[in-house]
């Protein structure tokens, strides 16, 4: 079995410690997530787990030919090549086994047939072809076009040279290459970050059918939910697993740090009261044998500070209270669009959103999201067909674009105090915290941040402008799991209007009260939520019918062949439909209704689920434990060394694994039921 593993792995930089005694084990099988706050050393450990940086103590132990593929963040580039001939690159390492098999060959041609080389030839020689069969090295030119269609290229992309795709599709490229390299060990950090929502859909379907092991790192809750079984979370220097999906990793951490938080608002408060006094006597001849006593204490205190993650610190913030607008906020009809005269990116493109709505557009790349949000921005005004804002309708458009106009010498913080209306300049510092401005970040000047800064600048500065009409193109990029929910709950409790574009499935799912398709030339309205818009695709996709009332509106060919001419005029609406409406109506009726002996039923079903629940949470602890010790056991030399005890032990894993993924499932199901 491949893998990699760490033994007490220690890294420091200056006085802080990023690494403290970490152990981890990845092996064939391994499907983990790896968490923590911003600059907690997530991408640290995942290059030292490549072999590209070394620690300051530890043993890192690579299983004898096992391969490695590695995808970082971001700044890599190709050129030189089309982009077929660069995905080529990727099976350099069956380039590799087929040569040392041809100079075998070539050995054997000369060798004695009795003599022992020969036989340690021959042996060679059939490992390496069955491991070149095996890593699907003759199907490289099917599995590349595969990847590359998967992951958004197009057919035509495939003969373009690789320096004339952009940053994000540079970045798509590197993530190709590294799944068609078929390696043993994938680490992945932030693959995420530039695919929209088919590559991800994508990507996840690849990841949980993956032979291999992988690590990866990323901000999106669904795509780990779909992805992984178990959580490495790296707080503090310490490295602590928690098997099972990300959900559920953060409801049992959530419980865990209940007591880190009373200790921590308990320790806070000693702080405050000690530096009160210091503050308040320090300089008094009377109290001056106090207070050097209390700045002793304090010292004490502020050596052990207790550190809690960004997540606990619960940060929410309200927009300006949205200025009043009618009950339909935007109407748009016969909208055309083209660029450079060839076939129309949006045609006869109808319309209508009323106040409150929170609108996402949904399609492929280049289907016109982006092109759609700009028309009704006001910013693209090469269009043909009518808009219409409703009364009082003011706009807050943010664009990735946005960022360019966030330039001067004004510090972060004097930027946003000078914007922020009164009432929330008391909040200002907590808010820059939630859009990943923390410590001396605030003090920086415009001028010297980066892109990625850049971009929540804009964002938390369109934010805190009084609007009630809000267009927001993928507002959740360069946000982690904390400050998108803390964006969430404000659009959630925005007293306006919101149309958005995100890749980001949990936001969407969360935000979404209705969909508009769009595909070139062509769009459908869904008048219901993201779930429901996913259902429907699933169902078209199986085939299925079923009585949605399905009138949409196609452009460029009137009416689609399920809708009819009357549809077309008086709705452009997919809307759902209970298809338990009766049995929820007698449910409904029914419940007011229940007898003394039916509740009594109900409440005994109540505790025995209830009973479960907490059965399976004893027996996931239990295991968890019995993990931990199994794991630590495995980072002892005296078993990493000795190739069958760590067999056997490498053995129990798999197996206690097994079982706790099957009494989480079991948890989740029951869970599911009590609630």
């Amino acid at each position: 079995m491949a893998f990699v593993q760490f033994s007490k792995v220690s890294l420091a930089f200056g006085d802080r410690d990023i690494l403290k005694d970490v152990s981890v084990n990845l092996a064939t099988g391994s499907k983990v997530a790896l968490t923590g706050a911003n600059g907690a050393g997530k991408s640290t450990l995942i290059k030292i787990m490549a072999g590209l940086q070394t620690p300051d103590s530890g043993e890192r132990i690579v299983q004898k030919d096992t391969r490695i593929a590695y995808l970082p963040q971001s700044g890599l580039t190709h050129h030189g090549s089309t982009l077929l001939e660069e995905a080529d690159k990727a099976f350099q390492f069956g380039y590799d086994i087929q040569k040392e098999a041809e100079e075998i060959g070539e050995k054997l041609k000369t060798s004695s047939d009795n003599s022992s080389q020969t036989d340690f030839l021959v042996t060679r020689h059939a490992e390496l072809l069955a491991k070149l069969e095996d890593s699907g090295w003759y199907r490289r030119q099917a599995q590349a076009e595969s990847v590359l269609l998967g992951l958004g290229f197009s057919r035509e992309d495939f003969t373009k040279r690789t320096e004339e795709f952009s940053g994000g599709w540079q970045m798509r490229i590197a993530l190709a290459k590294a799944l068609m390299q078929n390696p043993d060990i994938l680490l992945l950090d932030e693959p995420t970050n530039y695919l929209d929502i088919e590559a991800r859909n994508w990507l996840e379907v690849f990841l949980k059918n993956y032979k291999g092991g992988f690590l990866l790192v990323s901000h999106d809750r669904y795509f780990l939910d779909v992805t992984i079984n178990e959580v490495y979370e790296l707080f503090g220097g310490d490295l602590k697993s928690y098997p099972g999906n990300f959900t559920h990793y953060e409801k049992v951490r959530e419980v865990e740090l209940q007591t880190l938080m009373a200790e921590y608002e308990k320790q806070q408060e000693e702080i405050h009261h000690l530096e009160d006094f210091i503050n308040r006597f320090g300089y008094k001849a009377t109290k001056a044998a106090q207070a050097q006593e209390r700045q002793k204490m304090l010292d004490k205190i502020l050596k052990n500070k207790i550190e809690i993650p960004e997540s606990l610190k619960k940060i929410h913030f309200k927009f300006p209270p949205a200025p009043h607008s009618g009950n339909i906020v935007l109407r748009m009809s016969e909208i055309k669009k083209s660029y450079d005269g060839s076939r129309n990116v949006l045609d006869n493109l109808e319309l209508l959103v009323e106040k409150g709505e929170r609108l996402v557009v949904a399609g492929h790349n280049g289907a016109g999201k982006s092109t759609l949000l700009r028309i009704i921005a006001g910013v693209d005004k090469d269009f043909s067909g009518n808009i219409e804002l409703g009364s009082g309708v003011s706009i807050g458009y943010f664009s990735q674009d946005n960022a360019e106009t966030i330039c001067g010498k004004e510090t972060v913080l004097e930027h946003i105090e000078n914007i922020a209306p009164l009432e929330l300049i008391p909040k200002v510092r907590d808010m820059l915290g939630a859009f990943l401005f923390r410590g001396d970040d605030v003090n920086k000047t415009l001028d010297v941040l980066s892109g990625g800064e850049k971009t929540r600048v804009a964002l938390l500065t369109l934010l805190l402008r009084p609007v009630n009409l809000l267009i927001l193109d993928e507002p959740t990029n360069h946000l982690d799991m904390h400050s998108k929910d803390v964006l969430l709950n404000a659009l959630k409790d925005f007293g306006g209007t919101a149309i958005f574009v995100s890749h980001d499935r949990r936001f969407i799912g969360d935000l979404a009260t209705r969909v508009l398709e769009l595909t070139p030339g062509k769009f459908r309205n869904f008048k219901g939520d993201y779930e429901y818009y996913m259902q429907r695709l699933a169902d078209e996709e199986a085939g299925v019918v079923g009585d949605y009332n399905a009138g949409t509106v196609n452009g460029a060919g009137g009416t689609s062949k399920n809708a009819s001419t009357s549809q077309q005029t008086s709705s452009q609406n997919s809307s759902p439909v209970s298809k338990n409406s009766s049995a929820s109506d007698s449910t409904s009726k029914s419940a007011g209704a229940l007898s003394w002996e039916e509740q009594k039923k109900l409440e005994a079903e109540k505790r025995k689920k209830e009973k479960e629940v907490a059965r399976l949470e004893a027996e996931i602890a239990k295991a968890e434990e019995e993990l931990s010790s199994l794991q630590n056991k495995m980072a002892d030399p005296a078993v990493y060394s000795n190739g069958e005890k760590a067999k056997a032990v490498q053995a129990e894993i798999t197996q206690k694994e097994k079982q706790l993924e099957e009494l989480n499932e079991a948890w989740m199901i029951a869970a599911e039921e009590l609630e």
